[in-house]
């Protein structure tokens, strides 16, 4: 189910129900049903990344080998980007990194270091605004540029991965993407590292959720992630799976 079809379905639901009330007088509290369905529906689709209603997005990798992925979210940050690139060095693990615009300022040579071990960056807005989702199609365009332009004058390459905040995809977001070349990025298991669970319930749900082709969702903003990010690269090292970038999980480009 696509948004595209969902509207259709609608449009043809309630044109009947019209009909139906014209020539027969059918009640037009029927109405309220296509309405209630295509409300849920959107509100899912637009909430699931994974539900690829409005844009396809690559959430995890099809694959057989026993590969996964690594991403983070929401930097660079100061303190613990710095400690999530040691942790990788360590295991020799590559990872992507999807950064907010405005946290770059002041964090450049973060992001140079994100690059020179190897690393690949993606776009995950400017502002991460709550109210990001309601912005018109140039508004997206807008934030999409702005941290695309921070990131090329850090690094000098043009991002083509971007992971949309929140998870949260809407049909001006998807045009924008799509008229600016960008490939959604989501996940297949979300480690929740935001919230009050401790780095022990954290590890616990990612390992739990463990299988070739996977992508998996941390935040370089905390403690509890370092921690559940050990845990997690020792078993992924215990069980013989292979650390591999996003885009060569997904057998994409990461930059233009």
């Amino acid at each position: 189910m696509t948004f595209k079809s969902a509207r259709s379905g609608f449009i043809v639901a309630i044109s009947i129900i019209g009909l139906s009330h014209l020539f027969y007088g059918v009640n037009l509290w029927w109405l309220a049903l296509p309405s209630t369905i295509y409300l849920a529906l959107t509100v899912y689709g637009s909430a699931v990344i994974q539900s690829n209603f409005h844009a396809h997005s690559y959430c995890q990798g099809n694959v057989l080998e026993k590969a996964i992925a690594l991403s983070f979210d929401d930097g660079p940050n100061r303190e613990y980007t710095p400690q999530v690139l040691s942790t990788l060095a360590q295991y020799n693990a590559p990872a992507t990194f999807f950064v907010i615009g405005k946290n770059i300022q002041g964090n450049e040579s973060i992001l140079k270091q994100i690059d020179a071990q190897g690393h690949s960056i993606g776009n995950h807005s400017y502002t991460h605004s709550f109210y990001l989702d309601f912005k018109s199609l140039q508004g997206f365009k807008n934030e999409l540029n702005m941290t695309a332009e921070r990131v090329f004058d850090v690094i000098g390459k043009r991002m083509k991965l971007f992971r949309p905040p929140f998870g949260v995809t809407t049909p001006n977001l998807a045009k924008a993407a799509s008229a600016l070349n960008y490939h959604l990025i989501g996940w297949s298991v979300r480690s929740l590292d935001t919230t009050a669970d401790s780095a022990q319930a954290i590890t616990r749900r990612v390992q739990s959720q463990i299988k070739p082709g996977a992508i998996i969702l941390f935040h370089d903003s905390s403690d509890k992630t370092i921690e559940a990010l050990k845990q997690t690269l020792n078993f992924a090292k215990e069980n013989g799976y292979k650390i591999v970038s996003v885009e060569r999980l997904l057998k994409i480009d990461a930059y233009e």
